[in-house]
């Protein structure tokens, strides 16, 4: 390609993102339509590709995310996508016509789980990337009509992916943090709008409410009595108006990023939700992106204060609260150190080439539009903020507050599916061990999202596993390393996974950057402070 061309290509992809495809909020700024033709040729491939009858994963140590021991020399058993045997190896008697795969020296665990994303980009590319880094079920954090059309082709399988939970569009207040730049917003001024927000999007098909940061208390607490009425989840942002523990007793069932929980564990917390109610979105701004630049300048400061003011025994007693509540808390810490420690992100990273180099290269350009401009002292009180997420991590695990692993995929830096893997380390790195961060991926996002047929190894689960080359229980980095993934209870070995792989990279370099003017879909989470 041209330097021209490519200074064309970037550029289409600045104005795309300027326009309102904000990096925070996700921007994978392709085109569903772009790999039309790719994406259909995927679907007999799948078809074709998944062999009947019996399969039997042999002497393989089975790690099955209930937080047993690991099992050594277990064989597992799969039949028309579930798991129909799990025994020791020695024991294990095959029925004749059971494919057999040896897999001595590797380790198996249940299929992951990402419970926050915001995917966008080409079917040949997004729904298989996840299944290929062995992400098998994703709970989408703003959904859309292709969410649902991706769902039923992977359901009948035409279409390599995970299993999708589908949210409803963000209801949020108004004026939003969301112009329409980047796709609908479902604004609600009051009681009776809210209503009819919960009516609408559970008549959609939308598996939940997803709730947002500029909601006002009535109508707040009018989507959680609705919801509740209608049978369906709401959840979501903390909104700023409403207190964690206000929202924790209406069955909020999970609490996304640590922005209210970092204010709401503050001795300061009353003059902090004073200043806040304050903090003013101009409607008239048609730019999602500036609003957020905005939000952040406006709200950076009342985070500090709360980061100064913190206080245990308030933190406890909160934390004890959501914990007996059964509220659980999907951290995001990858976004969160995406925004927070921009001279951190990395200049290069082996997956990137799954996405289309226009947008890979767009990021470093995204990135500075919304973090450029602080000073030295606000970047050394921002390095602290993180920090202290960190901490609070910790302390919500250890005070029995249930942890599901989310990412906020979509946002700049963040690739569908091996995400996931970055924010198993972060979690580590916040006091969890290998095992428990573990399950905040597999068992507890689980029973979080209401899934009790996926997120362990055992007789009568779904059959969506991943098998590594080494232990993730010794360093969990190791659930990189991938030897081979069973989704829905096909098997895709080291060769086939490649093959697939190489698919999604071809595709992803033959998508053509978004025109100019088209409408972007982002995120709609990670930006907020």
């Amino acid at each position: 390609m041209s330097e021209a061309a490519v200074g064309a290509q970037r550029g289409m992809a600045r104005r795309g993102f300027l326009a309102g495809a904000a990096a925070v909020t996700g921007t994978a700024l392709t085109s569903t339509a772009a790999s039309a033709g790719t994406a259909r040729a995927a679907g007999p491939a799948a078809r074709n590709g998944a062999d009947t009858g019996p399969l039997a994963l042999t002497h393989v140590t089975v790690i099955d995310g209930s937080g047993a021991p690991p099992a050594p020399d277990m064989t597992v058993v799969v039949e028309d996508g579930r798991i129909t045997g799990l025994a020791p190896s020695a024991r294990t008697r095959l029925r004749p016509g059971t494919r057999t795969v040896d897999l001595t020296g590797k380790y198996l665990t249940p299929g992951l789980i990402e419970a926050h994303t915001h995917s966008d980009g080409p079917e040949s590319v997004v729904p298989p990337l996840y299944a290929l880094a062995g992400v098998t079920t994703v709970r989408e954090m703003r959904g859309q009509a292709i969410h649902h059309e991706w769902r039923e082709k992977i359901r009948n399988g035409a279409l390599l992916g995970p299993r999708w939970v589908v949210g409803s569009p963000i209801v949020d207040g108004t004026p939003s943090l969301w112009a329409a730049d980047v796709g609908p917003t479902i604004e609600v001024r009051d009681a009776a709008e809210a209503r009819r927000a919960v009516r609408r999007v559970k008549r959609e098909g939308a598996d939940f409410v997803k709730v947002y940061s500029r909601l006002s208390r009535e109508a707040y607490f009018a989507i959680a009595d609705e919801a509740r009425r209608q049978g369906i989840p709401h959840l979501g942002h903390c909104p700023d108006t409403v207190r964690i523990g206000e929202a924790s007793a209406t069955g909020h069932r999970t609490i996304e990023h640590l922005h209210a929980l970092l204010l709401a564990t503050s001795r300061h917390e009353k003059e902090i939700r004073r200043r806040l109610a304050a903090v003013r979105i101009d409607p008239r701004d048609p730019s999602s992106l500036s609003r957020y630049h905005s939000w952040f300048q406006q709200v950076h400061p009342l985070e500090w204060r709360a980061v100064r003011g913190y206080d245990r025994d308030r933190a406890d007693a909160l934390f004890r609260n959501l914990a007996a509540n059964g509220t659980a808390v999907v951290p995001t810490l990858s976004v969160h150190r995406t925004l927070e420690l921009p001279d951190d992100v990395p200049s290069r990273a082996e997956e990137w080439k799954y996405l289309p180099a226009w947008q890979v290269e767009s990021w470093p350009d995204q990135l500075a539009a919304l973090t450029g401009g602080r000073t030295p002292e606000q970047d050394r009180q921002i390095r602290q903020i993180f920090a202290h997420r960190l901490r609070l991590v910790g302390e919500l695990h250890g005070a029995g507050v249930r942890l599901a692993a989310g990412t906020d995929t979509g946002t700049g830096y963040l690739v569908p599916g091996f995400a996931l893997h970055d924010e198993l380390a972060l979690l580590v790195a916040a006091g969890l061990t290998p095992a428990e961060a573990l399950r905040t991926a597999t068992r507890d996002a689980a029973r979080t999202l209401g899934l009790p047929a996926v997120g362990t190894v055992a007789r009568g689960q779904a059959a969506d596993l991943l098998v590594l080359d080494a232990d993730p229980l010794r360093d969990i980095r190791n659930t990189r390393r991938i030897h081979g993934v069973v989704v829905d209870g096909r098997w895709i070995p080291p060769e086939e996974r490649r093959r697939l792989l190489a698919a999604v990279e071809e595709a992803a370099a033959q998508t053509s950057p978004p025109q100019e003017g088209a409408t972007m879909t982002g995120c709609g989470c990670g930006g907020h402070p």
